[in-house]
């Protein structure tokens, strides 16, 4: 019960601040948990060390982080909605919580990071103007570790192009059971 009461104020949420903010977050509902799965296939998490999301939105993907990652490693999420974001700190005390993604590399270098092992992404790419786009994708590249893994999913494959750019392999795979059905890019530096 407290589980579905979750997912549906999550879905609330989730809703209200696409009304908010329709070009800032890419749907009307939180992801589904077939689309956290694929995500989450390649992630080897006994050798994450870092890991990091960007647009964390409700958490679909952040509570498998929060469940599955090593208790000595350390997770970096990104919010930029002040609402959810509170709503993350609550929900997933330890996990680090920031806002903007923009901001990737001047938080590494704040923690005194080089390179994290994993980069996850919920970001609307599709929504966002090229120069926003190349540069969060720059940071992204920059952020990794040599064979370091970046997962992003998108409603299109408007995005394969740029990032063959960036990275050394990039496979996609389709899941069509997540509103609306998804494409979901895992690289390779």
């Amino acid at each position: 019960m407290k589980e579905s009461f979750r997912s549906l104020a999550d879905n609330l949420r989730f809703f209200y601040t696409f009304i908010r903010s329709p070009f800032r977050v890419g749907s009307i509902v939180p992801s589904s948990n077939c689309l956290a799965k694929a995500m989450l296939q390649e992630v080897r998490w006994d050798q994450v060390e870092t890991i990091v999301e960007l647009g964390a939105g409700t958490g679909a993907f952040t509570r498998h982080i929060y469940e599955q990652k090593r208790e000595d490693s350390l997770a970096i999420i990104f919010e930029q909605d002040q609402n959810l974001r509170n709503q993350l700190e609550i929900r997933f005390p330890g996990l680090m919580i920031r806002s903007n993604a923009i901001d990737l590399l001047p938080v590494l270098q704040e923690l005194g990071l080089t390179h994290v092992d994993v980069i996850l992404s919920g970001l609307p790419f599709a929504m966002f103007p090229q120069a926003l786009r190349d540069a969060i994708l720059k940071s992204v590249s920059r952020a990794l570790k040599p064979c370091g893994l970046f997962v992003a999913f998108q409603y299109s494959l408007q995005l394969r192009e740029q990032l063959d750019f960036y990275f050394s392999s990039v496979n996609v795979s389709f899941v069509p059971l997540n509103i609306p059905p998804a494409f979901v890019y895992t690289c390779y530096k």
